[in-house]
């Protein structure tokens, strides 16, 4: 599976036989908009160029087919991609293939080539030059995916009144995600007077790709954060908002063992993402706070109580939030037996909160997907065994360090998801 990124159309790098051409103006995002000019510095051509390289991986993760693959999973995947900086790229080609193989659980290679800016670029280049926009400062970039995680850490901050953080959201092709994160800045702007111009959202799809597992999602929408950041001269910290249980990516059955289930924030990935971060010269310091609590910790620490009461069932954590259009459904909704969905309302009942989050089906009786769920987290909550946890996290991935917290982390996660889960237990 290969496939050849072209620019402009003077490129004449040849596409290999039976592989995939892709113009990059083809390539649906919005990242080039006039926010940018309220940003200090233009975009680095290092930002630029892992930027690119992220949108080309999230490109061929939507192009190839995983049940195209010889095991129905697990692809091998070449891209080539022209970049502006071609000898630091091509001297991080291992570390990048480390990344992305972990990352989606395929088996990558990258080739660079060089090319010079675009006209595209160049002319958002003297636009940005132009500009009179007043300049935002910051020290600090929050990821903010609509999600209950990404809510607490945005009102963690602002409570700390960290009023200048930026704040970066993506969105894909269904409509869903994005109209919870827009009602969820209307409430902070009311809240913590902030500007919008605090908030940043990004579009990105690949014309034609239609594989939904999307591993590497995580690593376009970190770039995005990471691109904005390049325009900062000092130190930025990117926080990046999730529970350690769910990061840790510990699969509860099987089923869902290695890539059947999402790395966005394991900590190993996390730490090789920090590396080429540093070697390529970035001042960019990936933190997650809540990297040793679980969801329900989160909720029962966050530091404005009454806010987050008030607007819970404005976020959303449904791994499928537009499923429901497609029964004909005006609004999107959590389904309410998806893992997200399951974690969510067990975090919210250990907080002891009053769940208002519409759930399509909260019972697992919509169908047989449903009891399927339902039948899988069972059998996990059967098989675990709390004195093989140590080993068990290690499953998905090498933990290098705080091994006994996140042992620690995993054993409170499942007694959570317990709590919830017990109740259906003895039903039919």
């Amino acid at each position: 599976m290969e496939l050849v990124y072209k620019f402009n159309a003077e490129d004449d790098y040849p596409v290999p036989e039976g592989g995939k051409l892709c113009e990059m103006n083809d390539y649906r995002y919005t990242f080039w908009n006039s926010q940018l000019e309220t940003l200090p510095n233009y975009i680095s051509t290092k930002g630029i160029d892992l930027l690119m390289l992220s949108l080309a991986v999230y490109g061929a993760d939507r192009y190839f087919l995983r049940k195209d693959a010889v095991d129905g999973w697990k692809r091998d995947i070449h891209i080539h991609l022209p970049v502006l900086n071609i000898e630091s790229m091509n001297e991080k080609k291992e570390l990048i293939k480390d990344i992305l193989d972990f990352l989606s659980g395929d088996n990558w290679k990258v080739s660079f080539r060089k090319r010079d800016f675009t006209d595209k670029e160049k002319m958002y280049r003297d636009k940005y030059e132009k500009s009179k926009k007043v300049k935002i400062q910051t020290n600090r970039i929050c990821m903010f995916s609509g999600g209950l995680d990404s809510f607490i850490g945005a009102i963690d901050l602002l409570q700390d009144n960290a009023n200048d953080t930026i704040f970066v959201s993506h969105y894909g092709g269904g409509k869903g995600v994005r109209e919870y994160q827009e009602l969820l800045q209307k409430e902070f702007i009311k809240e913590f007077k902030i500007s919008d111009n605090n908030f940043f959202s990004f579009f990105a799809a690949p014309p034609g790709g239609i594989e939904d597992t999307m591993r590497t999602r995580s690593f376009m929408f970190f770039s995005h954060a990471i691109a904005l950041a390049s325009c900062f001269e000092g130190d930025i910290d990117l926080i990046v908002p999730e529970n350690g249980f769910i990061s840790l990516n510990v699969p509860l059955t099987y089923s869902r063992m290695g890539t059947s289930s999402t790395r966005t924030t394991h900590p190993y990935y996390m730490g090789l993402l920090q590396k080429l971060l540093d070697e390529l010269g970035f001042n960019t310091h990936i933190k997650n706070p809540y990297q040793f609590k679980t969801k329900g910790e989160m909720i029962i620490e966050c530091k404005n109580q009454e806010f987050l009461k008030k607007n819970i069932a404005k976020t959303m954590s449904c791994s499928h939030p537009d499923v429901g259009r497609m029964r004909g459904e005006s609004e999107t909704q959590h389904c309410g037996t998806c893992l997200p969905c399951v974690i969510r309302r067990a975090s919210i009942k250990k907080a002891g909160f009053d769940d208002s989050t519409q759930y399509y089906d909260p019972n697992f009786t919509s169908g047989d997907t449903a009891r399927t769920n339902l039948n899988s987290y069972l059998l996990g909550l059967q098989k675990y065994d709390d004195k093989k946890a140590f080993l068990t996290i290690q499953t998905s991935g090498p933990l290098m360090d705080n091994i006994g917290i996140y042992e620690s982390i995993y054993k409170r996660g499942m007694a959570e998801l317990k709590s919830l889960l017990e109740e259906y237990n003895e039903k039919p």
